[in-house]
């Protein structure tokens, strides 16, 4: 009889090795698919989302020019409410500032010339305003003003660091237990100076913005005065549109 061959036995630990592969593979394999499933659905939810705030600014829109109509129609006029959210941005130094505004502007954060901030107008910010009113700018912003801010300009604070907001984890991070989980919530959420404004204000890092084009007129002079400072409400729009 011939010799038959014996053929090398595969020891029992690559065996085993083999088997934790596989199914590590498997595992990760079924991770995947589950985590992308999860977020094909979070990318669903957060279109609806979209989709129902487009909804909600129209109708306030169509509000709006119902009532003015109609107002018009009886010969009289339709006061709108008083504005809730301002833009305020620094357009002076730090040369002879005093002490009381220099306070105010590192209460908005705005620490260099250019730098801008949203905040909530009641009666405590508006007196800050009035006297920080020399250095700074400000008016109230429509909804395309505070969405280029955000999608142009907008960095969030991550663990005391600016961050370029790139992706929604980085809001999700930071702001999900507000429920505010993209950049159209954070835009919302700032425009209609919703119940977590204050986070949400928090975390945008303040906006730095250009020098207008063409130039600032005379920063010494009340805007009503045609100079720079002070309120100058829905106008604001045009300056921000040579800034961003």
């Amino acid at each position: 009889m011939s010799d038959t061959k014996k053929l090398p036995k595969v020891p029992e630990t690559v065996l085993k090795k083999r088997k934790q592969r596989s199914e590590l593979k498997a595992k990760a394999a079924k991770s995947a698919i589950l985590e992308k499933q999860k977020q094909q659905q979070k990318k669903r939810q957060l279109f609806v989302r979209a989709e129902k705030y487009v909804r909600e600014y129209r109708a306030r829109e169509q509000d709006l020019l119902r009532m003015k109509r109609q107002a018009r129609k009886n010969d009289n006029f339709y006061v709108e409410d008083e504005p809730r959210l301002a833009f305020v941005m620094r357009i002076r130094g730090i040369n002879g500032v005093h002490p009381q505004p220099r306070k105010v502007m590192q209460l908005f954060r705005l620490r260099q010339i250019n730098n801008g901030v949203f905040i909530k107008l009641n009666k405590a910010t508006l007196n800050m305003l009035r006297i920080a009113e020399p250095y700074i700018a400000w008016g109230v912003p429509n909804l395309k003003s505070v969405r280029e801010l955000v999608y142009k300009r907008g960095y969030g604070k991550v663990d005391k660091q600016r961050i370029p907001l790139t992706d929604n984890a980085i809001i999700e991070k930071v702001l999900g237990d507000k429920d505010v989980l993209c950049m159209e919530d954070l835009i919302h959420e700032i425009f209609t100076v919703g119940g977590n404004f204050k986070s949400a204000s928090n975390f945008l890092w303040p906006f730095k913005l250009n020098t207008p084009r063409g130039g600032w007129r005379r920063k010494y002079n009340h805007y009503n005065d045609g100079g720079d400072f002070g309120d100058r409400g829905s106008k604001i729009d045009t300056l921000l549109r040579k800034m961003i």
